[in-house]
């Protein structure tokens, strides 16, 4: 072999060398890029740990639909590795505990209970109480007027009697003076006074007669009762006056 041609024979194979060396580098690249994408490497083992996630994701979702999770409060415990544990109250019996404090909540509303908004308290019904007058020691010329509430209810007696002597046209005039600072409001049993004046001490009044019975109104009411007066009558002339109901007789016969 002349030597050119030995020359040339060395020179091939240097450059097959290094093209086999090329070769090598591209198939380690394209295997590089080949991991990457088809989920044998590094990146394919946090896909398959994704992965495994997602199903106890899944399991534990199926596991709080089906009850098993705690009976507590519930809601999502731990997201991706848990799963939820039951929603709203925790479960069947979370839901049926709850369920029964909104039924209790709500008959609560429908009967008052305390916190229940109050019912009016309305006005007294003349004929469902018991009216009496009797006359008093002192002052002198004067008598108690006694209603007492039999309705089972309470109500108010508003303002003033209403007060006529037999078959008198005008109504005996109030004492304004006697006013209260409330209305009297009455619980069933319990009674409201007035004081009456049936005729002036000084011998100022005129026009006096003898009454026999007395009609009784409440302000603002047509309905009445008839009391009979005691001692089969008193006299009662112009003076005669009566106050507005008090709580006690003792205040009714005040002034």
């Amino acid at each position: 072999m002349s030597h050119s041609t030995a020359f040339l024979a060395r020179h091939a194979r240097t450059i097959r060398s290094v093209a086999a060396g090329l070769t090598v580098v591209a198939a380690g690249l394209t295997l590089t890029a080949c991991g990457d994408n088809d989920g044998t490497g590094a990146k394919s083992s946090g896909r398959a740990e994704s992965s495994a996630t997602a199903q106890a994701d899944q399991g534990g979702a199926d596991a709080g639909a089906r009850g098993e999770g705690g009976k507590g409060t519930g809601g999502a415990q731990g997201s991706g590795t848990g799963g939820a544990q039951g929603s709203g109250s925790g479960g069947a019996d979370g839901a049926e505990e709850q369920a029964g404090k909104q039924n209790g909540s709500a008959a609560g509303t429908k009967g008052g209970g305390a916190s229940g908004t109050e019912q009016e308290i309305g006005p007294c019904d003349v004929n469902k109480a018991a009216v009496s007058v009797q006359s008093v020691n002192r002052p002198v010329n004067h008598l108690l007027l006694k209603f007492t509430n039999r309705a089972g209810v309470d109500c108010t007696v508003p303002y003033y009697p209403v007060l006529r002597f037999d078959d008198a046209q005008a109504a005996t005039p109030q004492v304004e003076d006697s006013k209260p600072q409330a209305v009297v409001t009455l619980a069933p049993g319990e009674s409201a006074y007035a004081g009456i004046t049936t005729s002036g001490a000084d011998g100022s009044g005129s026009g006096g007669t003898k009454a026999s019975e007395l009609t009784v109104y409440l302000k603002g009411q047509d309905a009445s009762t008839t009391v009979a007066l005691p001692g089969g009558g008193v006299y009662v002339d112009s003076a005669s006056k009566v106050t507005y109901w008090q709580t006690s007789a003792s205040d009714a016969l005040t002034w």
